[in-house]
């Protein structure tokens, strides 16, 4: 197991669009392996692989208290998505320290492949509705930001350039 780098935004690696994996073998195996350390480590409840600088349709998700129900979605595909709206307060790994409401679907469904291939589907509401639906936006190269107000985002990336910086100039 090794702990991958979190890109932080504004870094245009995240808006980079994930490609289907093609076939789930040990190397997505390692990944998923490192992907879940690294949720884990941060501490986080989702990590896509986008936000590692692997531009492959990976994540893996663990809502639950204890940490002990590692779920993984390969090639995730929303099936369907409920008319009905819930916002829920979301932050990011790759948004370090800064949260905010973000209205999404409040039960969704969504087909994947599991860690051994295996197909499945999952009918998702609260936390793990909303994950989903975050991480499934960072395979498409979005961040939770761009739901926000113009005048927030351009906040945060400052915000966040500044921080960029600061470690730099401290290194």
């Amino acid at each position: 197991m090794s702990l991958l780098t979190v890109i932080c935004y504004p870094d245009p690696r995240l808006y980079k669009v994930a490609k289907p994996v093609a076939q789930v073998d040990a190397r997505i195996k390692k990944i998923v392996i490192d992907m879940a350390q690294t949720m884990y480590d941060a501490p986080g409840v989702g990590l896509a692989a986008t936000q590692v600088d692997i531009h492959e349709q990976i994540i893996v998700i663990d809502v639950s208290d204890n940490q002990n129900e590692l779920m993984v979605f390969i090639n995730p595909e929303l099936v369907w998505a409920s008319p009905e709206k819930k916002s829920w307060r979301e932050g990011c790994l790759s948004v370090p320290e800064y949260y905010d409401d973000v209205d999404r679907p409040a039960v969704v469904r969504v087909k994947a492949l599991d860690e051994h291939g295996r197909e499945f589907e999952v009918e998702a509401d609260g936390l793990l509705a909303v994950c989903l639906q975050h991480e499934m936006d960072h395979l498409k190269g979005k961040v939770f930001v761009e739901y926000l107000s113009m005048l927030k985002r351009n906040r945060i990336s400052l915000k966040m350039k500044k921080r960029a910086k600061e470690r730099i100039d401290n290194f």
